[in-house]
């Protein structure tokens, strides 16, 4: 199983970016897909969520509004839409699986892309 992300990059505060993973090796269709991330010097926090069918999706408290998880089955992608970025958005951001929604990442990490909010 092999996640690939991409998107990030540098913005200023209030600005917006949009992060893509493409996932491989996995029955997509079949799994939950989270969005997760780690700022320096803390340990990796989960951010968002989206149902294995897309129907249902849900939001850590701190990007509830701003962040927007997607995912396209037919393409094995999941999106994260990120607005309205703050300096405490900087981070990697990942993307896992979850054989069970809500449960923990079931798989390898990827590379991450990196998000950096600063003016």
């Amino acid at each position: 199983v092999q996640f690939v992300e991409s998107g990030g990059g540098w913005v200023q505060p209030g600005g917006s970016l949009r992060l893509s993973c493409a996932s491989s090796g996995l029955a997509f269709n079949n799994h939950a897909m989270s969005w997760y991330r780690r700022a320096p010097g803390k340990v990796r926090e989960w951010v968002a969520t989206v149902s294995s069918g897309g129907g249902t999706t849900h939001y850590a408290d701190s990007v509830k509004g701003r962040f927007t998880i997607s995912r396209d089955n037919a393409k094995n992608t999941v999106s994260l839409q990120m607005n309205s970025l703050n300096p405490e958005d900087t981070a990697v951001y990942y993307c896992n699986a979850q054989r069970v929604y809500g449960l923990g990442p079931d798989y390898s990490w990827g590379q991450g892309t990196q998000v950096t909010v600063s003016s």
